[in-house]
C-alpha cells in the first residue's frame, strides 16, 4: 500500500503547474497542497492580477491553454480589441473568460476578503481537491534591478519581455509578511509526507515564497523530506528566463547550482538525464530521470518517480 499524507509543494507558475497536476493526479484526492507564489502579483487595469495562482487553478481544473501554458484554453479577446482601439494599455493581455477571475478577486479584496479565502473559493468552484494556498495574503512583490533601474517584476518579465539584465532581485514588502497559517501548520503536522519544490524558477518564483518570514524555517525543520526538481534540463530552461537569471546573478546556470542554491533545505533532488554528470556535485542523494514533461503521461509518470523518490528517502534512517 502506498504511503498517505500530505504533500506540500512550492510552486511557481507553468512549470511547477505541470508536476503540481501530475502530483494531483497521483495522489489521493485532498493529499496535495500547493503553496503559490504571489510575488508576480499586480494591479493591472485596476485590477489585482495573480498569475501563478491562476496558472495553477486553470491547470488543475483542466482549463489551461495547452500550448501556452498559461491563460485559459479556448480563450477569446474581444476585450483586449476594444481597449487597443479606443488606445488603452495593452502591453498585458487578459482574455475575456480570465477577465472574470481577475474581476472577482478585485471585488472579494476591496471588501475584506483574504486573498487565501478567494483561493479557496475559486478552486471548490472549479472543482479543484488540491489545495492551493498563496505563500502570504500580505503584500508581496518582486521586483528586479537592471541597467536601467529598478523595475517591477511584470514590467520587466511581460512588458519588456524579461530585458535587460537582471543584476539583484528584491521582495518587496516580505520583511513584514506573514506567512498563510494553514501553510506553517501543514509543514508542521506529524502526517506530512514530503516537500516538493517545484521545477519552477528558483530566484523568482520559489524566492518570494522562501523569503516570507518563517517559511524557510518551517521547512528547515520539518520532519518528512523536502526535495527539489531541477528547472534546468541540460543548463537550459524549458521556458522562461531561469538559466539567463541564474548566469546573470553568478550563481550557475547548472543542475548543480540551483541545488546549491537551496542549500540544506534539501534532503533530496531530481535532476535530468541530461544532468547526470552533475549528481556527483550534488551533496544530497539524487534521483536522475526524465523531467521534460510534454504530455499529460510525463507529468504522471514524474510525480510517480518523485513520489517514490521521497519515500525512500523517508524511510532511510538519519
Amino acid at each position: 500500500m502506498a504511503p498517505r499524507g500530505t504533500v506540500v509543494a512550492l510552486s511557481g507558475g507553468i512549470g511547477g503547474a505541470k508536476l503540481a497536476l501530475g502530483l494531483a493526479r497521483r495522489l489521493p484526492p485532498g493529499d496535495l497542497a500547493v503553496v503559490a507564489n504571489v510575488g508576480d502579483d499586480f494591479e493591472h487595469l485596476g485590477l489585482h492580477v495573480s498569475p501563478d495562482i491562476d496558472t495553477l487553478i486553470y491547470t488543475l481544473a483542466g482549463l489551461a491553454d495547452p500550448q501556452q501554458g498559461w491563460g485559459r484554453a479556448g480563450e477569446t479577446w474581444t476585450f483586449m480589441a476594444a481597449l487597443e482601439a479606443l488606445g488603452g494599455d495593452t502591453w498585458f493581455r487578459l482574455g475575456d473568460g480570465d477577465l472574470a477571475m481577475h474581476v472577482m478577486r478585485t471585488h472579494r479584496l476591496a471588501a475584506g476578503t483574504p486573498l487565501s479565502e478567494i483561493t479557496a473559493a475559486a478552486c471548490t468552484a472549479l472543482g479543484i481537491a488540491t489545495r492551493v494556498w498563496p505563500a502570504t495574503d500580505d503584500r508581496l512583490r518582486t521586483r528586479v534591478r537592471t541597467d536601467d533601474g529598478w523595475l517591477d517584476f511584470q514590467d520587466w518579465f511581460v512588458g519588456r519581455r524579461a530585458q535587460p539584465a537582471v543584476r539583484e532581485i528584491a521582495f518587496s514588502g516580505a520583511a513584514a509578511a506573514r506567512p498563510l497559517p494553514a501553510v506553517v501548520a501543514a509543514l508542521a503536522a506529524p502526517d506530512l509526507r514530503a516537500v516538493v519544490i517545484c521545477p519552477s524558477n528558483p530566484l523568482i518564483s520559489i524566492g518570494p515564497i522562501l523569503a516570507v518570514p518563517g517559511l524557510r524555517d518551517a521547512l528547515a525543520s520539518c520532519a518528512a523530506p523536502v526535495v527539489a526538481v531541477s528547472p534546468l534540463i541540460g543548463g537550459r530552461a524549458v521556458k522562461g528566463p531561469t538559466a539567463a537569471m541564474l548566469a546573470d546573478l553568478g550563481i550557475g546556470a547548472t543542475a548543480a547550482a540551483v541545488a546549491a542554491h537551496y542549500g540544506d533545505l534539501l534532503d533530496g533532488f531530481v535532476l535530468d538525464e541530461a544532468d547526470a554528470a552533475a549528481a556527483a556535485d550534488v551533496g544530497v542523494p539524487t534521483l536522475v530521470t526524465r523531467t521534460m514533461m510534454l504530455s499529460l503521461a510525463d507529468r504522471e509518470r514524474l510525480a510517480d518517480d518523485v513520489l517514490a523518490f521521497v519515500d525512500r528517502i523517508g524511510a532511510t534512517p538519519a
